[in-house]
């Protein structure tokens, strides 16, 4: 059997030295990873999380060894927010440093019932206003240029437009896209999709276009002709397919961004695979579609999540409705054009 880490064997003391140590310890490798699916990276970010506010308690004077729940006082997270905002972070950074301290918090309270005054008490500190800013997404000329950037000249090439069409069509995270297989894909159902596995390990059907379907049994024949399990975007190694990371995905993208940008002025400098996502978001909700159904392609947790980036009329959308409100003057101006109107303007009656 394997012998199971020293923290996880250490009796359970109510000391409040111990307490810390021990529960912060179950939140990281238990409750997040296990009993809440966490994937890997965000369990890594509730740890540098906490991480961060242990240095700003050693930079006060109070070592780690001497850190108890007590260090957790409203008027400590209070000095930790200004600490925070005097390293230069931003507002975001600042609020999810917190939302984190509060979601230990709260578990060490459920834990330790003793322990839910101190967790109210952090809770009682408002967060940083965050300003609100217009959701950066791709005009439809750049997603148009961007994804004409890759030919059929070459297979890589080939891939890659495949890769880019899959990425935009399904809205996909980048680790979505790269931990595709050949498995993922439905295309033989009356409505096709792809099973897309998201955050927490949690999987979601993404509807696919005709036209997409229709790409990737072109790509399938070439890529994948025997239909083995295998990762659906790859690169050979030592004659062995290997799945694309995320980076390698990334790269592909900014190659295409700043081709597409020699000839369309629109493309933005920056462009990231989440920019793609909110794009296809963005213009799903600019036509109409329900946020239930955003929602669902997202594959977003809470309604909240979803309508608090796109819920709200973007100056775009804006501009445009403020047009169609107001009357039109060609009408008016075509009346003075009129004889009987002309008569009545240049006569003494």
């Amino acid at each position: 059997t394997c012998a199971l880490p020293i923290w996880k064997t250490m009796k359970y003391k109510r000391t409040k030295t111990a307490d810390f140590w021990v529960l912060a310890r179950r939140f990281l490798h238990d409750y997040m990873p296990i009993t809440r699916n966490l994937s890997d990276k965000s369990v890594e970010a509730y740890k540098q999380s906490l991480k961060i506010y242990l240095k700003f308690l050693e930079e006060q004077g109070i070592s780690n060894e001497n850190v108890t729940f007590d260090s957790f006082t409203r008027d400590n997270i209070k000095d930790y927010i200004c600490w925070l905002a005097n390293k230069t972070c931003s507002a975001k950074t600042i609020n999810l440093r917190l939302t984190a301290i509060r979601s230990f918090l709260k578990y060490s309270s459920e834990e330790d019932f003793e322990l839910r005054g101190i967790y109210t008490d952090v809770c009682s500190v408002k967060k940083v206003k965050e300003e609100k800013k217009p959701i950066a997404y791709l005009q439809p000329e750049a997603t148009a240029a961007i994804l004409a950037v890759y030919d059929i000249a070459t297979s890589k090439h080939r891939r890659n437009r495949m890769m880019l069409i899959m990425l935009y069509d399904t809205g996909a995270r980048a680790q979505e896209l790269a931990d595709m297989n050949i498995s993922s894909l439905h295309l033989r159902e009356h409505n096709p999709f792809v099973t897309l596995i998201g955050k927490g390990k949690k999987s979601r059907n993404v509807p696919l276009l005709n036209r997409t379907v229709q790409h990737l049994q072109i790509y399938l024949k070439e890529f994948h002709p025997e239909m083995n399990e295998c990762p659906l975007f790859y690169s050979l190694l030592d004659g062995k397919p290997h799945r694309l990371s995320t980076d390698s995905i990334s790269l592909v993208l900014k190659s295409a961004a700043d081709k597409a940008r020699e000839n369309c002025d629109v493309v933005p400098e920056r462009v990231h695979c989440h920019i793609i996502r909110k794009t296809k978001a963005m213009d799903l909700y600019k036509n109409g579609v329900p946020l239930p159904f955003i929602m669902q392609l997202l594959g977003h947790e809470s309604m909240s999540t979803t309508s608090g980036f796109y819920a709200f009329a973007t100056l775009e959308m804006m501009s445009e409705a403020m047009n169609k409100a107001v009357p039109s003057l060609d009408k008016e101006e075509k009346l003075w054009k009129k004889k009987d109107v002309k008569k009545l303007l240049y006569s003494l009656d």
